[in-house]
């Protein structure tokens, strides 16, 4: 990956939660100088019928939809252009289909570096419900996906938590490390004790790629804990954390029936930022 991002996309339902999220992509994009994309998506479901399938829009319903959300972007792109302070631009478009599908399509035909979620404030059943996952987003496009609720507004990154499980993912560590170079932050890696002195093996493997290529401050910290999530968060709100970096997987998933029922990650029951990067070497751009 190069030392900067070029474009960062925030789906956008005109809800409460995109205020934040856009608010952190500006934030971003005025450290990196890159490009913001407001995608809207007009959810077009179809239904079976005989003998063939058919969209419970009509083709006019379908365009008036799309127009009035296109017009909103354009008023959203326009509030928002002034808080740029960089040779950035916001970029809009609206698709029509599965938004999880189209997300992953417009991610890869426009070279899209991160993807930034708003989290629903208050309201459990919405995040639930959502119709984009968060952890199938960030399989499906290997691109870093950022969520941030309205307590994400005022955090800038200086602390930043990387959670490691049974590997070292050098992805995670190199987007780390930019961000950090950045944001001037200090990253703290974090595990849980295991036997035969492993978690002290993979401590040490880590800082030693951290080491490598940045001389950014960092800290390997074992801890002592049975749920490698829940621990990570209490560690990140003890140290007053901006950012935890996690795999999109199961070990990332919050105890508690909630969790358990909606197959949940730590993104969704977190008021500190999360950023969700699949493990696997496969990115549209080479990280480095």
């Amino acid at each position: 990956m190069p030392n900067k991002l070029y474009n960062i996309l925030v789906p956008i339902d005109f809800s409460g939660k995109n205020k934040w999220a856009i608010a952190k992509a500006i934030e971003i994009a005025n450290s990196f100088d890159c490009n913001i994309h407001l995608v809207s998506i007009v959810h077009q479901h179809i239904v079976p019928l005989l003998p063939v399938e058919a969209s419970i829009f009509t083709p006019y319903e379908s365009h008036a939809e799309r127009m009035y959300k296109y017009e909103r972007l354009k008023e959203l792109a326009s509030r928002y252009s002034n808080e740029l302070c960089c040779n950035g631009q916001i970029e809009i478009s609206v698709l029509e289909g599965s938004p999880e599908k189209k997300l992953v399509e417009y991610i890869k035909d426009f070279d899209i570096d991160m993807a930034i979620i708003g989290l629903s404030k208050f309201n459990l059943a919405q995040r639930i419900v959502s119709s984009v996952s968060i952890s199938r987003l960030a399989r499906k496009t290997n691109v870093p996906i950022l969520a941030v609720g309205s307590s994400g507004l005022i955090r800038h990154f200086k602390k930043i938590v990387l959670p490691l499980h049974d590997d070292v993912s050098m992805r995670r560590i190199k987007m780390a490390t930019m961000l950090a170079r950045t944001f001037k932050s200090t990253i703290y890696m974090v595990t849980l004790r295991k036997e035969n002195n492993a978690a002290e093996k993979i401590i040490n493997e880590a800082l030693q790629m951290v080491q490598s290529i940045s001389t950014i401050p960092v800290q390997g910290i074992i801890l002592e804990g049975k749920s490698l999530a829940q621990t990570t968060l209490d560690f990140a709100k003890k140290i007053n954390a901006d950012l935890i970096m996690i795999n999109p997987l199961r070990e990332f998933n919050l105890p508690g029936w909630w969790n358990r029922l909606t197959n949940k990650l730590l993104s969704y029951g977190s008021r500190i930022p999360v950023m969700t990067m699949n493990k696997h070497d496969k990115s549209l751009k080479e990280f480095g």
